[in-house]
């Protein structure tokens, strides 16, 4: 289903592949859209999801579809994968300083080579594939860690 914002407003001229839009539907509470016809409520109300929710979302979205490919070559194509981001803003600076991201995989079987290797092709993966992350550092450091992974094991070496 595709979707195209209400009659409303006229379209902005930048509309186009890739827009999306936010209509506001109450005090502090929008409805975020694409244009496959997602709705997404905004807001810090029951049901809404925050701006600052949206971007550790989109941070970690961008991080597991970036990483994809790079993990199931070594897991097999139906590797199940939860990924994390976590941190608040700061309320004096109103920015987020830092948001930490956790990747959750099932590492049975894998040795203490395999562990090191999937760490760096996952951190590759990421650092060059992830246009949400490559647009906002080095405003915001973004971390990654695979939680089962003591420690980054090429550091050891």
């Amino acid at each position: 289903m595709t979707s195209t914002p209400s009659d409303r407003f006229p379209r902005p001229e930048a509309y186009g592949e890739g827009s999306v839009w936010a209509d506001r539907v109450g005090h502090r509470s929008l409805v975020g859209r694409n244009q496959r016809g997602v709705e997404i409520p905004i807001g810090q109300g029951e049901g809404e999801i925050s701006p600052g929710e949206l971007l550790k979302l989109a941070l970690i979205g961008c991080a597991g579809m970036s990483s994809d490919f790079a993990i199931g070559r070594r897991l097999g194509e139906d590797f199940a994968m939860r990924l994390w981001a976590h941190g608040t803003s700061d309320g004096e600076t109103n920015r987020y300083a830092r948001i930490p991201e956790e990747i959750q995989l099932d590492l049975e079987g894998l040795d203490e080579a395999a562990l090191a290797r999937l760490v760096t092709v996952v951190g590759r993966a990421i650092e060059s594939g992830c246009t949400v992350e490559r647009s906002i550092v080095p405003g915001v450091e973004v971390t990654h860690r695979i939680l089962g992974v003591e420690a980054d094991p090429e550091a050891r070496a």
